[in-house]
């Protein structure tokens, strides 16, 4: 497993900063985000690190962060009422910590286009 020893989310995947872990398996932990933009927000990362969706190399990887958060909306009853999946990238983009992660938003009504 590839890991960043100065990545924040690679040190939650490892068990060593605390977070409300909300699913694990073995590719992906997903916890509660510490700043969070909905009622329920949760942050989908892979164990491996891999910086930006850029360097994505194996398109399974964005799969599995998304039937992750499918599965944890429908576990947490948003998959008939609506959810939001996001993945920034880079600094434009959004993007503040640089291991590739996929946000899932829900229980308020969102807007198009997105701030």
């Amino acid at each position: 497993m590839a890991t960043d020893e100065a990545c924040l989310f690679c040190r939650i995947v490892r068990g060593e900063v605390a977070a409300t872990v909300v699913y694990e398996d073995d590719d992906v932990v997903a916890f509660r985000d510490i700043d969070p933009q909905a009622p329920y927000h949760v942050v989908f990362v892979p164990r491996d690190h891999v910086p930006t969706l850029n360097d994505v190399r194996d398109p399974i990887l964005v799969g599995r962060l998304a039937t992750a958060a499918a599965a944890v909306a429908a576990r947490e009853g948003y998959d008939g009422r609506g959810y939001r999946t996001v993945i920034n990238t880079n600094a434009d983009g959004g993007q503040t910590v640089f291991h590739i992660h996929l946000h899932l938003l829900a229980g308020r009504r969102f807007h198009w286009p997105p701030g």
